[in-house]
Formats: C-alpha cells, sequence, structure tokens
C-alpha cells in the first residue's frame, strides 16, 4: 500500500491541509532522502521526510493509515527526527 505525500501530511496531521502540503511540495520544499519530490509522489513506511522553510521538520513515516487519524493516534504514523 502507498499513499500520496500531500495526503499522508494532511492525514496525519504534519500540515494542516492538503493544498498546503501540495504548495510546498510542488515548491520544492519537501524532500524523500534527500531528493525533492512532488506532490503526488507516493510514500511507503521507512521514508524520511524533511520540510524545509521557516519551521523545518524531518519525520519517519512509521505506518501508512487507511483512512482518518484521531489526534491521539498521529503518533503510531509518524516520528519526529
Amino acid at each position: 500500500m502507498t499513499l500520496r505525500l500531500d495526503h499522508y501530511l494532511s492525514t496525519v496531521g504534519v500540515i494542516k491541509r492538503r493544498t498546503e502540503a501540495k504548495r510546498l511540495a510542488d515548491s520544492g520544499l519537501i524532500s524523500i532522502r534527500d531528493s525533492k519530490v512532488k506532490a503526488a509522489h507516493q510514500i511507503k513506511p521507512d521514508d524520511i521526510i524533511h520540510i524545509a522553510g521557516s519551521q523545518p521538520v524531518k519525520i519517519e513515516v512509521l505506518a501508512l493509515p487507511a483512512g482518518s487519524v484521531r489526534k491521539d493516534q498521529r503518533e503510531e504514523y509518524f516520528r519526529r527526527l
């Protein structure tokens, strides 16, 4: 199972809106394993995502959600590095 980058980031709460995740990715501010990626990039567990900008974030993908994720369950899907 894979998931689009923009969908994953918004579903697990790393970025509040999918449109914002898409804008960041398409602007070249999101990379996976040191390669810039677009919003449609397919995410898989163990990917390391780095989001550049005024508040840089680096996370490791632990699992892919099948649907919406409650706030108290978000730590099951990613880990901040």
